[in-house]
């Protein structure tokens, strides 16, 4: 299968020069994670920019500063198990398609090659094979900062909430996560004193120096209160196909995994999955 076939080619994306309040505005009313960076009146792409790329650098206002210039890219006649290749070995989940002349014509994620295409094969192994099993915990009642920073400390895009009993209670992903943040701007003041020549009863000369800052701020909501609940789960033993199966019904990119007795055990993701197609 090529890359075209699977591909989305109503691709969202944004334009150089812009500003962060542009592209938190389209990525939260597009719902996306990350956006394409093109040239303003062409459709050549630059670059590629990311919701952690605007978490991690509050106080930069610039796409063009924010925005990855590495770009990893794929032919829209690549075979799809090429565009896995690729986001396997770039730990990436969504790859931009582009023509020789380098024109944006489409996106092809992790979730499409599950989707479209792990899903008319029959792999029998089972996701216990392909999961993650360090996973991020919090508690349903933890502040949403913590729980970010816990989720950061993982390098992963969601954290699975967990109640008193320590049971599985709902999950949160970045896109929750930044739906509850604004960015906030405090100027703080810096003064020295630096004596005058001549006597030393001459006046002291003060030097004050204002910094202003942005950082993020949460709203007081608490895990609880953002997490999705009723998580749907996969067994250990559960089929890949099957589990790519479940992924497109529900249009989820990210399953918890349960063992045998029902105690939670790993995640298994879209881009966990896609190693089924190279292997």
């Amino acid at each position: 299968m090529l890359v075209k076939r699977t591909m989305s080619k109503n691709v969202v994306s944004v334009s150089v020069p812009g500003n962060r309040e542009k592209v938190l505005d389209l990525m939260r009313k597009e719902n996306k994670a990350v956006l394409p960076v093109v040239k303003e009146d062409t459709n050549v792409l630059v670059g590629v920019i990311t919701r952690s790329d605007l978490i991690n650098n509050p106080d930069e206002e610039q796409i063009a500063m924010l925005m990855s210039r590495n770009l990893v890219t794929v032919s829209p006649d690549d075979d799809v198990t090429n565009a896995a290749c690729v986001m396997i070995d770039n730990n990436v989940r969504r790859v931009p398609v582009v023509t020789d002349e380098g024109e944006l014509v489409g996106i092809i994620t992790s979730f499409d090659l599950v989707s479209k295409a792990l899903t008319k094969v029959n792999v029998d192994d089972a996701v216990e094979n392909y999961m993650i099993t360090t996973v991020p915990t919090t508690w349903v009642n933890a502040p949403l900062n913590v729980a970010f920073e816990t989720m950061n400390q993982f390098g992963l895009k969601s954290v699975l909430a967990l109640d008193n009993d320590a049971k599985l209670a709902g999950i949160l992903t970045e896109t929750d996560f930044i739906s509850e943040i604004e960015i906030i701007s405090e100027r703080s003041e810096h003064s020295s004193t630096v004596g005058t020549e001549g006597d030393k009863w001459s006046w002291d000369s003060t030097s004050v120096l204002y910094i202003e800052k942005n950082h993020l701020k949460f709203t007081d909501k608490v895990v609880g209160d953002v997490a999705v609940g009723n998580v749907e789960v996969a067994n250990s033993k559960t089929k890949v196909t099957d589990c790519a199966k479940k992924m497109k019904s529900l249009n989820i990119e990210q399953i918890p995994v349960i063992g045998v007795e029902g105690d939670l055990v790993g995640l298994v993701r879209a881009s966990d999955l896609i190693r089924a197609l190279v292997e």
